[in-house]
């Protein structure tokens, strides 16, 4: 069975001193082996005597005999003090816990890009405009025109780099130019485990997400493209964290933050992160620990659309971050093609093809044959590597159709639709193939391979009409949180985005993803800052301002649409014009109802006018769709249905007039939706709308849960997605051990145990326990003084980087275990534990697609060794799987059948 890692953000805390959390244990996500941030106190090593905090914590480890090398110092920060230690035996961590001045420590977590999705096909027959279309559809284009382009502003993009070689990215880099600064913390080689090289230059001209972003950011006007960026009069600061391949760290990540902060970038934008659930995480506090502090933080909200509700990332998750969605374009900007007498053909490809002319050679002069190219080409076939070869889609994959032309010598390609619709996105392998469409198709044929015409490849944009244009992007990620948090914050253009791209690698891409939302608002917030002023006040409120002045999208293109759901689209799609020029605010922006465990009805808005005039308020309820989000025993994936089934809201009063420089304060009681079956897990949300008699809107947002979160099932114990019933005992044929199992430990033949978990734990424990015990399958344990409530749902999150605790684990349990087998009762309820096998905070749920294994379609875990990482002795035992429910007392668990490890 092919191991799976979840690559998530979940937070492993360990705590100082005395009171410590494990984080010495086998985890699902991929870490730096030995890597730990350890968060230190910057004021104790005072007292001591030391120059600074890091000092003080070498001198105590190397007094406690620890083997370590200090890899990364962050000091004099004011978003977090502490140094990246790594650690040569994982069982010294317990003194690295007990060192003065130790306030945290957190394994060293590998981070990824987000998946990048596919990207959506037009709509109808091509039609030549304005590229600009997103600035049209989110009032930038009339920002623009008011002369408001983010002079003055500064942004840090944390990302891959940029290539600031770039005509439209100023060209150069230092003071003075469009990229003023920043700095490469990793080098070229960097991979995500290796060791990093940096340097004071992040350019990048070999991966390219930094450049597309910053594209959308702060390209130039006036280019052939006509595109250019929200904020182009901005300055831009490049932090480059990943290498040219692979992924980044936590402590790179953190570093880049402080760094970014402490740079003065008014906002700080990041297009990274992997699906978590939770709002801890090392990231995730820290970025909203710096928006707190009065800059404006924008994270890509994740592309995981796919796999349903309840599947938010991190860092995106931080309280006080700007979590964006994304919104498709209105148009898909493809590539032109035109022929001799001019005639323009859109052409499919996130690249454009290098300039030049190609003679067409078309494999049939038929164009209704239905297995064109599917077989070896006959020996009459030219010399076919100097022509744009053409092939009708249909009979074969497009791979065989191509191999059979490459072996011609073939090396470019338009493969023709055979049904009407726009151009499709496919898949080709490494060949230089790219679609086009039915009716473009049959006019190459018979109107330029027919009369040995001619092709000429041209840097232009042909913008095809997107039949989902407006609408929230399939791919982005819905959420809440697990504790019930907003998630994404507001939407922005996303979808079929054409921007910049490294010159080596082309110059200009189309690409598509919430990593193309989040810079768009991170210009929004520039051109917001620019016209209301640079102030950390406005930098704090940026994120409300936006939210109140977002415009609602609909579920889908139907007249009588339900509006999307706050889950999915957050406030709505960004509109800047309004939020630049709007005088009074409504706050909080996001109302939560919790669950029904937990239901918070009664609520109250406050609306401030800033502006010079009296304004006249009527407060509204909009309903938008509640989504149920699992049907039967399993998630709904891809688009969630929406269903018409609001909240029912009292306003009080329903009209309020407010004064220049006055506020006035709004009661709303909420009760929950009528006739929903808990069991699919319902998600409602909505807007209360104050619209004003001076023309303007506002809107706050209101999200809840109609069933108990406490009630939701964590451990899976079906067979729908495996084949098998999890959680199992893996054998060396990687299906359930049939009964009582012994391990050679060599090999495949390791005992495993494999698990899904049916939604988030905020906490996961595997023990090895002795072979006579024997227990049921569902404990109690009460967690009320161990849990700290997480959310809305609970009792407020502390915004430190020590972050929120989890239920304690026995901190014997997982640094010493036990090699004796223990006598047990029999009927035990908390059987003796010999050791902990795994233990991990904060988990996301288990994905619903087998496809996709870059996610945690489930869970594996080798029991070699114990978790601080000492050898599990020959001997037999078995295995109690612990994971607790949300905000509750409960915990599941699972016991094993008894397996036998031994060793040849």
């Amino acid at each position: 069975m092919k191991s799976l890692f979840a690559i998530a953000s979940v937070g492993h805390l360990v705590a100082a001193a005395v009171d410590i959390d494990s984080v010495l244990h086998k985890t699902t996500a991929r870490y730096v082996p030995g890597s730990y941030l350890v968060g230190t106190n910057g004021n104790t090593h005072l007292a001591r005597g030391f120059v600074s905090p890091h000092a003080e914590l070498e001198h105590d480890l190397r007094k406690r005999g620890v083997a370590y090398t200090i890899t990364r110092v962050l000091s004099d920060s004011e978003i977090w003090n502490g140094v990246t230690v790594q650690v040569d035996d994982p069982s010294d961590l317990v003194e690295v816990a007990q060192a003065a001045g130790v306030t945290s420590i957190h394994r060293n977590y590998i981070r990824e890009l987000p998946r990048n999705p596919a990207s959506q096909g037009g709509s109808s027959n091509p039609v030549v405009s304005d590229p600009l279309s997103t600035h049209q559809m989110t009032g930038v284009d009339k920002m623009h025109a008011k002369g408001v382009f983010g002079n003055g502003i500064t942004i840090g993009i944390i990302d891959t780099g940029i290539d600031y070689t770039h005509p439209l990215l100023g060209g150069k880099f230092g003071p003075g130019n469009k990229v003023i600064g920043g700095y490469d913390f990793v080098g070229d080689a960097f991979n995500g485990t290796n060791t990093p090289h940096p340097d004071d230059d992040p350019l990048d001209q070999c991966f390219g997400h930094g450049t597309h972003v910053a594209g959308i950011v702060g390209a130039d006007p006036n280019n052939s493209f006509n595109i250019s960026g929200v904020a182009y009069q901005s300055s831009l600061n490049a932090y480059r964290i990943f290498g040219c391949t692979g992924g980044t760290t936590d402590d790179l990540m953190v570093a880049a933050m402080d760094r970014a902060y402490k740079d003065g970038n008014d906002i700080i934008t990041m297009s990274i992160g992997g699906p978590g659930g939770w709002t801890g995480g090392v990231t995730s506090v820290l970025a909203s620990k710096i928006a707190s502090m009065g800059r404006v933080v924008t994270i890509s909200a994740g592309n995981d659309g796919q796999y349903g509700a309840w599947y938010t990332s991190g860092p995106a998750t931080g309280i006080n971050a700007i979590s964006v969605g994304s919104v498709d374009n209105n148009v898909y900007p493809f590539q032109t093609v035109i022929d001799s007498t001019g005639h323009s053909i859109p052409y499919n490809a996130a690249l454009p093809i290098a300039n030049g002319t190609f003679t067409v050679y078309a494999l049939s002069t038929n164009t209704s044959i239905t297995d064109d190219g599917c077989h070896l080409l006959p020996s009459s076939t030219p010399d076919l590597s100097a022509f744009l070869v053409l092939i009708r889609r249909g009979g074969c994959d497009f791979t065989d159709k191509l191999a059979n032309a490459a072996a011609k010598g073939a090396k470019l390609f338009f493969i023709y639709d055979n049904i009407d619709e726009p151009p499709i996105s496919i898949k080709v392998g490494d060949y230089n193939a790219v679609p086009i469409s039915k009716e473009d198709g049959e006019y190459l044929v018979n109107s330029v391979f027919k009369k040995n015409g001619t092709v000429t490849f041209v840097n232009r944009i042909t913008n095809v009409p997107s039949s989902t244009g407006g609408l929230m992007s399939i791919f982005s990620t819905y959420g809440p949180t697990f504790d019930m948090y907003l998630q994404p914050s507001l939407s922005a253009p996303g979808g079929n985005i054409f921007s910049t791209w490294p010159v080596p690698m082309g110059s200009y891409k189309v690409e598509s993803g919430t990593s193309m939302s989040a810079p768009f608002i991170a210009g929004a917030a520039a051109l917001v800052l620019q016209v209301k002023g640079k102030t950390a006040d406005n930098a704090r409120a940026a994120r409300t301002i936006l939210q109140n002045t977002a415009s609602y999208i609909p579920n889908s293109k139907d007249s009588n649409a339900l509006l999307e759901s706050a889950a999915h689209a957050g406030a709505g799609l960004v509109q800047v014009y309004d939020a630049c020029y709007s005088t009074s605010m409504m706050s909080p922006a996001e109302i939560f109802l919790n669950d029904t465990a937990n239901f918070a009805g009664s609520h109250s808005i406050t609306i401030a006018n800033k502006g010079s005039k009296a304004v006249v308020y009527t407060i509204t309820h909009l309903a938008a769709g509640t989504m149920p989000t699992i049907n039967g025993t399993d998630f709904i994936t891809d688009q969630i249905p929406h269903i018409s089934a609001p909240a029912s809201v009292t306003i009080n009063p329903s009209t309020v007039t407010v004064q220049p420089g006055q506020s006035a304060n709004v009661s709303l009681t909420f009760k929950v939706p009528a006739s929903l079956d808990p069991k699919t897990l319902p998600v409602y949300s909505g807007f209360i709308q104050a619209k004003g008699d001076d023309g303007s809107t506002l809107h706050s947002i209101y999200l809840g849960a109609a069933a108990a979160l406490k009630d939701q099932k964590i451990i899976d114990s079906t067979d729908e997605w495996l084949g098998f019933q999890v959680p199992f005992i893996a054998n060396i044929s990687d299906s359930p051990a049939p009964g009582p199992t012994t391990f050679s430990m060599k090999g495949n033949d390791t005992a495993t145990i494999v698990f899904r978990l049916a939604f988030g734990s905020p906490q996961v424990l595997v023990h090895l326990v002795s072979p006579e015990t024997n227990m049921t399958n569902t404990q109690r344990r009460s967690l009320e003084t161990e849990l700290r409530g997480r959310g809305p749902i609970g009792r407020g999150l502390k915004d430190t980087l020590a972050g929120p605790l989890v239920p304690r684990h026995n901190l014997l349990d997982v640094f010493s275990p036990s090699t004796v087998k223990l006598k047990v009762n029999a009927n035990a309820t908390t059987p003796p534990t010999l050791g902990v096998v795994l233990a991990q905070d904060y988990f996301s749920r288990s994905s619903s697609d087998p496809q996709n294994q870059d996610h945690n379609l489930y869970y594996q875990i080798p029991v070699d060794t114990f978790a601080n990482g000492t050898t599990v002795p020959d001997g037999s035992y078995k295995l109690w799987l612990q994971a607790w429910r949300v905000d509750s007392a409960q915990v599941e668990s699972w016991l094993s059948p008894k397996f036998t490890i031994e060793r040849k």
